[in-house]
This record gives C-alpha cells, structure tokens and sequence, in this order.
C-alpha cells in the first residue's frame, strides 16, 4: 500500500486484517465496512484530547498514536503507543465517560474511524466479537499491571533493555547483530517507560559504550542479544 496515495485494498478487507474484527459474518463485516471512514493525521495532529466525548473506535492503519495523560508542566505520561493493526478507544466509548487520554500522531498516520452505535450492533449481534472485545480490555488492564510492576521492580536499564528486545523479531538470532527502528521519538518512549529523556540518553550512552548497542537517530543496532539480556 502506498501511503501517500490513500487506501489500495478494499476497507472490508483491511477490517477483516484486524484482528478485533476477524471471524464476522458476512453481513456484518459489509455493514462495518460501509460505516467506517478513513481519518489522516499529519505528525504532531492531536486525534482527541483528555475529557472529549468518545463517539468511535479507532484503528490503525499505518503510523503511530501516542495516547497520554498531559500535564500543566508540559510533561505529560504516555501511557501507550497504538501501531499498525492496533485499535484504541475502547474503554471510553463503552463506558460513555469522557476520554482519559489524549491521542496524538507521532508520525503521518492513517486510522479507521467506526462509530459507537455499530460497534454497539455488532456487540449485540456478534457473540465472537463481543468475546475479542472482552479479551482486548483485559489484555490492556494487564498491560497497566505489568506497566506498574515494571516501574517498581525494574531499573531505568532493564525497562530500556526490554523495551528493545520487545521490538526484535520473534527469530532474532540472539548472537547476531539486530537493528530496529524506534517506532516514536525519544522524549515519547522516555514518558513510556517512566524514564526522563535525559535518564533514557544517559542508558542508551551506557550501552552503546559497553558495546552492546550502536545508536544512529532512530535506529538502533543491537550488537548481541544475548549479552545486552544478560547486561545489569
């Protein structure tokens, strides 16, 4: 797909690809389909900001969103980064409360915007689809435990070191060189992982001079998986 020149595959089967939608009927995947629109956001756009009515579930077809909790000093908490084939909003918009996050482009970005009241027909009508959302909030209410247990029990270190490996392929060799992309900014992963982005330079400084990583922007080499594991 050509990112500049709009969606190449038919909306129907790019909702079919997410799998928060996989496994509907026929029926209901063409009403879908008919229901949803496209939404661009060039970099730095803000989708929605904290306390704005939820009206839609949104998904991602290409690019980054950046949901966060903002803050009068400027530093705001960036609670999660939705990629490609992630969906967002779903709390809000079944709870009808407010949003408690802003959601903000961190590079060109392509969503899927579905509006509430389809998404409340297919809850209704679609049992599979009723138990994928289930599954969806409850996998994001771990997340938030995990993100917890991760703040307390971890240094700034072993949060930066995860954080990498969990953008390695599942078959990275563990004793070959690995290079991955920052899927953000520095200063949005720092908020991520509850780090400053000074303290996030600082470790990055650290490991690059232990020679386990080499940094280039936004790419980054990993020399040895096993040794930047086995590092701290």
């Amino acid at each position: 797909m050509n990112h500049r020149s709009g969606l190449q595959a038919p909306l129907s089967s790019l909702l079919g690809s997410l799998p928060l939608f996989q496994g509907l009927t026929r029926e209901s995947a063409e009403r879908l389909a008919q229901r949803a629109r496209e939404r661009r956001l060039e970099r730095n756009e803000i989708l929605f900001q904290k306390g704005d009515a939820s009206h839609s579930l949104f998904a991602v077809i290409y690019g980054q969103i950046k949901l966060a909790l903002p803050a009068i000093n400027g530093n705001e908490k960036v609670v999660e980064l939705a990629g490609p084939r992630q969906c967002f909003g779903e709390s809000a918009l079944l709870s009808d409360n407010p949003s408690p996050v802003l959601a903000q482009a961190v590079a060109d970005t392509l969503l899927l915007q579905i509006p509430k009241e389809i998404i409340h027909d297919l809850l209704d009508s679609e049992p599979v689809f009723a138990r994928r959302m289930l599954t969806c909030l409850a996998q994001r209410t771990q997340l938030l435990i995990q993100d917890v247990e991760t703040y307390t029990q971890q240094s700034g270190a072993q949060r930066v070191i995860s954080f990498l490996q969990q953008h390695c392929l599942n078959d990275a060799d563990c004793n070959g060189r690995i290079a991955i992309t920052l899927p953000a900014p520095k200063q949005v992963i720092a908020s991520r992982l509850n780090l400053t982005p000074e303290t996030l330079s600082r470790i990055l400084h650290e490991l690059t001079a232990a020679k386990l990583i080499a940094v280039q922007g936004k790419t980054i080499t990993i020399n040895c998986l096993r040794r930047l594991q086995e590092y701290n």
